[in-house]
């Protein structure tokens, strides 16, 4: 027999997990932004494999972050605050994944 109680609690769970990392994640990366610490991820080479991005576009998306940061209205220490809060961010979001894996894992917490 199934029990539905238990179901509906994993399933809720999962759900709030979920949208606590992207919420937590997706936050920190726009507070890094208004930091004027744009993440840019240069493309990798792969052989055989499609460039997504080209050098150019590339150089282009950084030099169009590195206008928006002059132009940022924010005194320094709103984006130090911002950047401080992305940390935060980002750390909520790696120790709810690693609680998730900690309750996954039963060799985690096993007692016995």
């Amino acid at each position: 027999m199934i029990d539905w109680l238990a179901f509906v609690v994993v399933l809720l769970a999962a759900l709030i997990g979920a949208a606590v990392v992207v919420s937590a994640y997706s936050l920190g990366i726009r507070l890094l932004t208004i930091s004027g610490r744009t993440p840019i991820v240069t493309p990798a080479e792969f052989t055989d494999a499609i460039t997504v991005v080209t050098p150019a576009e590339a150089k282009a998306a950084a030099k169009r972050a590195a206008k928006a940061a002059k132009k940022s209205p924010l005194t320094a220490g709103q984006k130090r605050a911002a950047f401080i809060g992305a940390i935060a961010c980002f750390t909520l979001s790696g120790l709810a994944v690693l609680v998730g894996i900690y309750l996954i894992v039963p060799a985690l917490h096993a007692t016995g």
